[in-house]
């Protein structure tokens, strides 16, 4: 049986696949071309990340296949209600790549407090002739330690951040609709784990009394943090985003940063993926990532293996 991983697949998980008698295709077939490839080859399973998208005129067009899997958390290119309702498997990997995420966040909130987005772009320009100038200016570095971080969506991804900010010795509070409270399981480096429960609150609460925000959100509708929502942000406070471009209105959020109501922000997904808005690429007070949260070796190895595990469970 024939396996196409569009976007790729890990070493370990093309191992496992394989050990189960599966052939595992690694092409990247173009979006047009998809189709046509998926029936000539007779490829009965299609994986994709965030790059390739499975909507309804691609499952309608290849009546062949039998699964669709998304090495990743979100599943928002996938027609997913429609391909179960045509019979086809959907599956995702919620838990494989939430501990790389969370690790993104805090390097994001690392490099903020410490100026690092702006430093690492003046240095190489003025490193040479205005070092002091530059000491000067990214001198007034705070601690995270003892601050108060916000997580707005408690679910894996959200709790993993959560036991990192408690390691560090952050106050967590976070808001989520269906979430009223988690117990978050702090792993100290022999192996033994503190239990720390935490209640959520309302989004409104948590955007009032937060000096850092973390959006673990699906893709929505509309915005999640809007011009209303930076209007109730502790002045000062930094927001970061590794969920779905969308959850902020990328307009409102750049008068804010203009206005001094965010100290800065952090982004890893954008509204216009994958061309941002030059406004946001250029402003000097957010930190840039292409959208990499789950882009480590060891998350992509988790997600291989996951993905063979459910595939095999489902289809041999």
């Amino acid at each position: 049986m024939k396996i196409l991983a569009n976007d790729g697949i890990s070493q370990s998980g093309i191992d496992a696949l394989s050990a189960n008698e599966f052939e595992v295709i690694t092409k990247n077939i173009d979006q047009e071309q998809l189709a046509e490839y998926i029936n000539i080859n007779d490829i009965k399973v299609l994986l994709v990340r965030s790059a390739t998208t499975a909507r309804r005129e691609l499952i309608d067009a290849c009546p062949g296949l039998k699964l669709i899997g998304r090495g990743g958390v979100g599943m928002d290119n996938i027609d997913v209600d429609y391909a179960k309702s045509k019979g086809l498997h959907v599956i995702n990997t919620p838990a494989s790549s939430s501990a790389s995420v969370a690790e993104l966040v805090f390097a994001h909130l690392y490099g903020g407090v410490r100026f690092l987005y702006e430093s690492n772009r003046s240095m190489p320009l003025e490193g040479e002739t205005n070092f002091k100038g530059l000491k000067k200016a990214y001198a007034k570095g705070v601690e995270l330690r003892g601050k108060t971080l916000g997580i707005i969506g408690f679910g894996r991804i959200g709790q993993e951040v959560a036991k990192i900010g408690l390691g560090v010795g952050m106050n967590v509070i976070a808001a989520d609709t269906y979430t009223e409270e988690a117990t978050i399981n702090v792993t100290l480096f022999n192996g033994e784990s503190i239990p720390v429960i935490i209640k959520t609150q309302s989004m409104e609460e948590v955007l009032a009394k937060s000096d850092f925000i973390s959006l673990h959100v699906p893709a929505q509708k509309e915005y999640v943090v809007d011009a209303i929502a930076f209007s109730k942000i502790k002045r000062g406070a930094a927001i970061v985003n590794t969920a779905r471009g969308g959850v902020i209105d990328e307009v409102a959020l750049v008068k804010a940063l203009d206005t001094g109501q965010l100290s800065f922000a952090a982004l890893d997904t954008f509204e216009n993926e994958p061309k941002p808005e030059i406004k946001l690429l250029m402003h000097h007070k957010i930190s840039l990532t292409p959208h990499i949260g789950a882009a480590t070796l060891e998350a992509q190895d988790r997600i291989g293996e996951e993905l063979a595990s459910q595939i095999s469970t489902l289809l041999k």
